[in-house]
C-alpha cells in the first residue's frame, strides 16, 4: 500500500528556484516548451517557455549529445546542461546543454508567430486561437497583471475582516431588474442567469458584517462595443456598519492603494514586459453628478443632453478634465439621480431625486458602481411600491430586511475593464480570457 504524505520534490528546476541559489558551472535539469529555435549552424538557442518566463538553451555541435535537427517549435521537453550566467538572456543566465528528452510533440505547425515580441495579427485571429496566442510573453503578461488585480482585492478584503463567499449564478429574481437578462428553463421552471450577486451579498452582511465576492455576472446586452461583454468577472463587495457611502469609496480607494503596491512589487516583470506606469491612487478626487456634467460643458463647450445619465463621451471629458486640473487618472463621480439608480439604492435625504451612490471613471471609463443602500424594510417596501414592481421571486431578500439589518453599502468592480484601462488597450476583449459577445460563445 502507497500513501500520499505531500508535494512531491521534483528534481527538474524553476527559474526563481535558479535565480535563488548559486548555479553558476553546476548540472541541472530544466522542463518547459520550446518557444523558439534560432540555429546559427555550429551553434544554436533554444528559448524555453516556463510559467515564470524564457530560459536561453545553448546548443553547441559536438558537445551537446542530441540531434538539434530533432527538435521544434512547440515540444515539450526535458533538459539537462550547465549554468552559465548570461547578462543578454533572459532572466541573466543560460544552460549549456548536454542532453534532451522530447515529453511531447505538436501534432500541427502553429497557427501563430507567437515567439515574436508583438504578434502582428489581428484581435480576430488571436481570439479564435485563444490557447495559442495566450503563449506569447506579452499577451500572457496581460493575466498575470489580471490576477495580481484580483490577488489585490481579495488580500486586501482578507485583511480588512472580510469573509469570502460564493453565491448562485442561476436564480429566479435579478437584482438589477429591466430585460438584460439570459433567461433559461429550470426543471420546468423560468429562471435567469444572475446579472449581479447584490440581493445574496446584501443579505449575508446581515450574517458576516463585511462580505466579498469574484465572479461571473452575465448581461443580455444587444450591443457591440469595445467596452462591453455579456460574461464578465465581477470584484464585489458589501459592508455593513457604515456611517455613510463615503465609507465605500474610501475601502475602494484603499484597495486600490493595496493592488498598486503589490503590482509593483510582485509583477514588476509583467509590468516592464508590457511598458506599464502604474497610475498614482495616494488620493481620489470626487465630484457630484450634477457639478461633474456641468464642469465639461463649460470647459468643454458641450451641450448637457441626458440630465438623468453620463454618455460615453461625457466620461471621456470627466476623465480629462481632472488629468488636467488635478493630476488624476481616477475620479468618484457621486450623487447619481434616483430615476437611474436601483430600487434598493439609498436616496439623499437633502434631495431625494438623487442617491447617495457613486461611479469611478478610470482614465474617462466606469469601472466601479456602488453606493449605499436601503436598509430599513418599510424605507424599501415604499420604494418598491412607488416604483411599480413586484415583489415576486425577492421574497427571500426581503425577509433578511425584515428581521433587521444594518447600514450598509457596497460595489461591483468590472475585472476586464479595470485591467483593460491598467495596460492602456482600447477592447475590453484585449483583458478577457475567453470572451463572450453578441457574436463569440467560443472558444
Amino acid at each position: 500500500m502507497e500513501f500520499m504524505t505531500g508535494v512531491a520534490k521534483k528534481d527538474t528546476l524553476e527559474i526563481s528556484e535558479i535565480l535563488s541559489a548559486d548555479y553558476e558551472g553546476k548540472n541541472i535539469k530544466v522542463q518547459g516548451a520550446i518557444h523558439t529555435i534560432r540555429d546559427m549552424g555550429e551553434v544554436a538557442f533554444i528559448v524555453l517557455r516556463k510559467r515564470e518566463g524564457l530560459v536561453q538553451c545553448v546548443y553547441e555541435e559536438g558537445k551537446s549529445r542530441f540531434d538539434i535537427q530533432d527538435l521544434k517549435e512547440a515540444d515539450t521537453v526535458e533538459v539537462e546542461g550547465t549554468v552559465k550566467m548570461e547578462d543578454r538572456a533572459p532572466n541573466g543566465f543560460e544552460l549549456r546543454l548536454d542532453t534532451v528528452k522530447i515529453l511531447s510533440e505538436p501534432a500541427e505547425a502553429m497557427p501563430l508567430q507567437i515567439s515574436k515580441w508583438k504578434m502582428n495579427t489581428s484581435l480576430d485571429a488571436k481570439l479564435n486561437n485563444r490557447a495559442i496566442a495566450l503563449r506569447n510573453i506579452r499577451e500572457r503578461a496581460v493575466f498575470r497583471i489580471q490576477e495580481g488585480i484580483t490577488r489585490g482585492f481579495r488580500d486586501f478584503l482578507y485583511g480588512q475582516g472580510f469573509t469570502e463567499i460564493h453565491t448562485p449564478k442561476l436564480g429566479a429574481k435579478s437584482a438589477e431588474g429591466g430585460a438584460n437578462l439570459f433567461k433559461l428553463e429550470y426543471f420546468h421552471r423560468p429562471a435567469i442567469l444572475q446579472q449581479s450577486p447584490q440581493f445574496y451579498k446584501q443579505m449575508m452582511v446581515g450574517v458576516f458584517d463585511r462580505v466579498f465576492e469574484t465572479a461571473p455576472v452575465f448581461r443580455a446586452e444587444k450591443h457591440n462595443t469595445k467596452r462591453h461583454l455579456n460574461e464578465y468577472t465581477s470584484l464585489d463587495f458589501e459592508m455593513g456598519y457604515i456611517d455613510g457611502f463615503e465609507d465605500i469609496m474610501a475601502m475602494e480607494t484603499g484597495f486600490l492603494q493595496y493592488t498598486m503596491k503589490l503590482l509593483e512589487t510582485s509583477y514588476a516583470r509583467e509590468l516592464k514586459i508590457l511598458g506599464l506606469t502604474l497610475p498614482k491612487v495616494d488620493q481620489i478626487p470626487c465630484v457630484r453628478f450634477k457639478e461633474a456634467k456641468e464642469l465639461v460643458s463649460k470647459k468643454y463647450d458641450r451641450k448637457i443632453r441626458n440630465p438623468y445619465d453620463l454618455e460615453p463621451e461625457e466620461e471621456l471629458l470627466i476623465g480629462q478634465y481632472f488629468k488636467e486640473e488635478c493630476g488624476a487618472d481616477f475620479v468618484f463621480v457621486t450623487h447619481y439621480p434616483s430615476k437611474k439608480r436601483p430600487f434598493y439604492a439609498m436616496d439623499d435625504p437633502e434631495d431625494e431625486t438623487f442617491t447617495l451612490s457613486f461611479d469611478l471613471l478610470y482614465k474617462g471609463l466606469e469601472i466601479t458602481t456602488g453606493g449605499q443602500r436601503i436598509h430599513d424594510y418599510n424605507k424599501l417596501m415604499e420604494k418598491i411600491q412607488k416604483r411599480g414592481m413586484e415583489t415576486e421571486g425577492m421574497e427571500h431578500y426581503l425577509s433578511a430586511f425584515k428581521h433587521g439589518m444594518p447600514p450598509h453599502g457596497g460595489l461591483g468592480i468590472g475585472l476586464e475593464r479595470l485591467t483593460m484601462q491598467l495596460i492602456g488597450e482600447e477592447n475590453v476583449r484585449e483583458a478577457t480570457l475567453f470572451p463572450r459577445d453578441l457574436s463569440r460563445l467560443e472558444p
